[in-house]
């Protein structure tokens, strides 16, 4: 018969564990846990918090279509500023969803009158991403 002490998730066991010839298979008898004092953990000095994404404040309507998310995602990249002229079919922005980037692009000519979202901003399916004036 041989002792041993063993630690699992933070609880040490003192184990006996008897060799046996020929048999495959070892008994092992487990006694009472050994309770030792574990130290608290320490906090990190610079705890690292989730990036912090700004709400920007509701903005006024403005008239033209908007442009809306077809997935719940992450905005990737903005590749628009207001006032620019589009082309049907130009990438606007990329949207990740389910670790794929998919690229929202115009739905038809016209100026950007509005952008709504950011890099890093979260959206929802049917959230206005643009507006196309």
């Amino acid at each position: 018969m041989r002792s041993f002490q063993i630690t699992v998730n933070g609880k040490t066991y003192q184990v006996q564990v008897e060799e046996t010839s020929g048999a495959p298979a070892a008994q092992v008898a487990v006694a009472a846990p050994i309770v030792q004092a574990i130290p608290a953990p320490v906090a990190p000095s610079t705890p690292k918090s989730p990036p912090i994404v700004q709400k920007t404040a509701p903005a006024q309507a403005v008239a033209g279509d908007p442009i809306v998310a077809p997935m719940p995602g992450t905005i990737m990249s903005v590749a628009v500023s207001v006032g620019q002229a589009v082309k049907k079919h130009d990438v606007l922005l990329v949207l990740e969803a389910m670790k794929m980037e998919n690229e929202i692009v115009a739905s038809r000519d016209g100026t950007i009158a509005q952008v709504l979202v950011s890099k890093g901003s979260t959206v929802n399916t049917g959230d206005k991403l643009v507006v196309l004036g």
